[in-house]
């Protein structure tokens, strides 16, 4: 069977899956509208990716009521803690980005085909076929790599938020009013640690006990600090001992974490350069100066 053949194939393939989502986003009409109700019954937040503000129209009109059918309790509960951890959960529900999967399952090796037979790369369309894991974890990869993204910036202000929660409390604040003055004055929209702070005031605000606000908040970032930080907290807040030390004692663990953490990254930085220099520099350097001595007693030797 030759490429023609299996190009049409493919094509037939696709256009009956498009006309099977089609039909079925037709004939589905409403259905979806409790899976795209919020907690706080308001729209979804604007993503900081453009590839998923450009699929949500897509991922509503054909994947959203195929991603209702999957019942899984643990899988659901997985994705649930990928969006709570990612800090996506302003702007996907389980529902949403489980019908990213199945669209990127789909349309990315959609994707690479026409490009492959546009731009004749020559690659197998059954190797393109292989794509289809890729693009269904794609949305798994961008959650991974906002919660990376998300404890660089936290580990980055955690010792200044806690030097400056340790100061307004010796002013006689309570420790949350420290938290409220620290809140109004850091931009919440670049700082993750001043958001997180904000969403702890909030939950106490509609009636979350202080405890539970401050374990929610470690259950978001999922960072081993803030867990330890917030577990000492609860523990000082129930034995009586005073917050302003126990904030001062953490800030100073968290900053030797932190020199400890930069220590081992050099370490590994220096072994990682051995490679690229045992591969470049080291031969250009024995060229350079045996080079001209093995020319000369070659050339002179053939005198």
């Amino acid at each position: 069977m030759g490429s023609a053949e299996w190009i049409l194939i493919t094509g037939l393939v696709f256009a009956g899956i498009a006309v099977y989502l089609f039909l079925s986003a037709i004939l589905s009409g409403n259905k979806d509208a409790d899976q795209l109700s919020w907690a706080n019954s308001s729209q979804p937040k604007k993503s900081q990716s453009g590839i998923i503000n450009l699929s949500r129209p897509l991922v509503h009109q054909f994947t959203l009521q195929h991603a209702g059918r999957i019942k899984n309790a643990d899988y659901r509960k997985r994705v649930a803690y990928r969006i709570k951890t990612g800090g996506l959960s302003r702007e996907l529900n389980v529902d949403e980005f489980i019908g990213l999967q199945l669209l990127w399952s789909v349309f990315f090796p959609i994707f690479c085909a026409i490009m492959n037979f546009a731009l004749e790369m020559g690659f197998s369309y059954l190797l393109i076929f292989v794509l289809v894991p890729f693009g269904f974890y794609m949305p798994i990869f961008h959650a991974n790599a906002m919660k990376k993204k998300r404890e660089l910036s936290v580990r980055a202000d955690m010792p200044f938020y806690i030097d400056l929660l340790a100061l307004s409390v010796e002013a006689n604040l309570d420790f949350f009013q420290a938290i409220q003055k620290i809140v109004d004055k850091a931009d919440v929209s670049t700082s993750v640690l001043a958001d997180e702070l904000s969403i702890v005031l909030k939950d106490i605000q509609i009636g979350s006990s202080k405890d539970q606000a401050l374990k929610e908040f470690a259950e978001r970032l999922d960072m081993s600090e803030i867990t330890s930080f917030v577990a000492v907290l609860i523990d000082a807040g129930r034995s009586g001992a005073p917050i302003a030390q126990v904030l001062k004692d953490q800030s100073n663990q968290m900053r030797m974490e932190r020199f400890t953490r930069a220590e081992k990254l050099g370490a590994r930085a220096s072994q990682a350069m051995l490679i690229p220099m045992m591969i470049f520099i080291v031969p250009a350097v024995f060229i350079m100066v045996l080079g001209p001595m093995i020319l000369s007693f070659y050339y002179g030797g053939n005198k």
